[in-house]
């Protein structure tokens, strides 16, 4: 028998079952028919380490649930929210007007960033470094280079952005 049928054979005998139980969990029948799918997937690529026939159901109602709890979990986390929703909480941020945005401002403003974010911001945009090669560079864990590199681009908008704040420090524009 192919493995092709025995896949086949293997959805017919357990799609009911997982689909009902995702719902059971999810509620809503495009998730419970996408965790269902998810589940055969993951047999799919992993189902040939699975030695005892008799286990086979366990492992997909077990797979099922624990992919259920991590897109639960990333929900909880990261909840979808409408644009217009959410509108009155974003920050605004106007834009900047285009003289201000020529070289000489541009690497002055760079200049006046927070010591620990300008390096890391001047390699990534005027060196075309990466953020491993950054990381590398100087001396630090790339989790570290990702934020300073997004903590100074928001120093740098906030001095490109306000004439009184760009005749500042970035330390008194980030308060320290």
């Amino acid at each position: 028998m192919s493995q092709e049928t025995v896949f086949e054979q293997l959805v017919d005998a357990h799609y009911a079952s997982l689909y009902r139980f995702a719902f059971s969990l999810t509620r809503r029948e495009s998730d419970a028919c996408d965790l269902t799918q998810e589940t055969f997937l993951i047999w799919a690529r992993k189902g040939h380490q699975v030695r005892d026939d008799s286990k086979v159901k366990s492992w997909l109602f077990t797979t099922l649930h624990r992919e259920y709890l991590q897109k639960h979990r990333r929900r909880v986390r990261f909840p979808d929210v409408e644009l217009e929703n959410a509108e009155p909480e974003l920050p605004e941020i106007p834009p900047t007007s285009p003289e201000r945005l020529d070289r000489h401002n541009v690497l002055d403003a760079l200049s006046r960033l927070d010591d620990n974010f300008q390096a890391a911001v001047a390699l990534f945009y005027l060196e075309d470094h990466t953020y491993p090669e950054i990381s590398e560079i100087l001396g630090i864990p790339l989790g570290t280079v990702k934020s300073r590199i997004s903590r100074g681009i928001t120093q740098l908008q906030m001095l490109l952005a306000d004439p009184v704040t760009a005749s500042m420090g970035a330390k008194e524009v980030a308060g320290g």
